[in-house]
């Protein structure tokens, strides 16, 4: 099996600099690729120097997470595409373990393995934590972090299994399959695009897996922070899209509109902790959606859509209301 580890950046240098080493350190044997959107800090330059043996890919502009790497994607030759964000620190022996279940998984399509914080090892990271799953309303949680509650690693997780999504910071995808559901969706720009793909690869036939023994270190928010309203925007507006494409009509309308309630209270939260800028950012991302309905209903694929897609029924409900901050209290196996 031929793993090729691709690494998008957009004036990352420092990163690259900072994080690069301990991907080629512990990568042997697999191609290492920077697919470059457009950067103007010298990046490429810095890539080319010391590190002759990667192979850099430019696209001509900017075109976000999902643009960037279905351009760069198409010049990359491999059996599993590793997606790796530039502020990703690997480990000895991250590689095999994924490799083991696929292998053993012929099932598997998607693959994510744990995700810590570089800043405090021992605790999961919010973004993938230990693989994410949604709630009956397409509100998205992790196994380790529900909203701003991160679980402590202390083995909990140690484990192989499905999940309904991978991370876009470390997923391993095989390429037939990401080719065969047309790669990432580009109106999506960033945020939620490796939602949709994995949904749609799940609606296709495909699974899922998340694998505990394989572990990487993320410092996350390096290209866009929980402070900033534009990613509010695209993660309220993007989970719309996800819903509107991936589930029977007779499921996605009723939730729609119930979410239209549930973001008006998420607005209303914002507005008494006085971020009036993220407010705006959730009725911006209402406007959007609205404005795309009928080009993302044009996306509905043709397929058997998965019913029951999620693992808890609100949990909005559960965090605020019943105070369910842990997911094994949350989620019974």
């Amino acid at each position: 099996m031929k793993i090729a580890v691709v690494i998008l950046n957009w004036n990352g240098e420092a990163l690259l600099e900072r994080f690069l080493p301990s991907v080629l350190e512990y990568s042997k044997g697999t191609d290492v690729y920077v697919v470059d959107n457009a950067s103007t800090d010298g990046s490429v330059a810095y890539v080319a120097q010391h590190y002759p043996n990667i192979n850099i890919i430019q696209n001509s502009s900017n075109g976000g997470f999902a643009k960037g790497y279905n351009e760069g994607l198409q010049h990359v030759k491999a059996d599993v595409y590793c997606l790796l964000n530039s502020d990703v620190e690997v480990t000895p022996d991250w590689l095999e373990p994924i490799q083991n279940t696929f292998s053993t998984q012929p099932e598997a399509a998607i693959i994510q393995p744990k995700i810590l914080d570089l800043m405090q090892k021992d605790h999961f990271e919010y973004a993938g934590a230990a693989g994410g799953f949604l709630d009956k309303f397409g509100y998205p949680f992790c196994r380790g972090r529900i909203f701003q509650t991160i679980e402590k690693d202390e083995g909990q997780y140690d484990d192989i299994r499905e999940v309904f999504w991978a991370t876009g910071a470390c997923m391993f995808i095989k390429s037939d399959v990401f080719w065969s559901l047309g790669g990432f969706d580009e109106d999506y720009f960033a945020h939620q695009e490796e939602i949709d793909l994995c949904w749609r690869a799940q609606n296709a036939g495909h699974k899922v897996f998340y694998v505990g023994h394989s572990h990487v270190y993320h410092l996350g928010g390096s290209t866009l922070s929980n402070m900033n309203p534009k990613k509010t925007f695209l993660n309220f507006r993007n989970s719309l899209y996800s819903i509107t494409k991936n589930l029977p009509r007779r499921q996605a309308w009723p939730i729609v509109f119930i979410r239209l309630l549930l973001d008006a209270i998420a607005a209303l939260r914002f507005i008494f902790q006085l971020k009036f800028d993220h407010c705006f950012a959730i009725l911006r991302a209402h406007f959007s959606f609205y404005g795309n309905f009928i080009k993302m209903y044009r996306k509905r694929e043709k397929a058997n859509f998965i019913l029951k897609y999620y693992v808890a029924t609100s949990i909005v409900w559960s965090y605020f209301v019943h105070q369910i901050k842990n997911f094994n209290i949350l989620v019974k196996d």
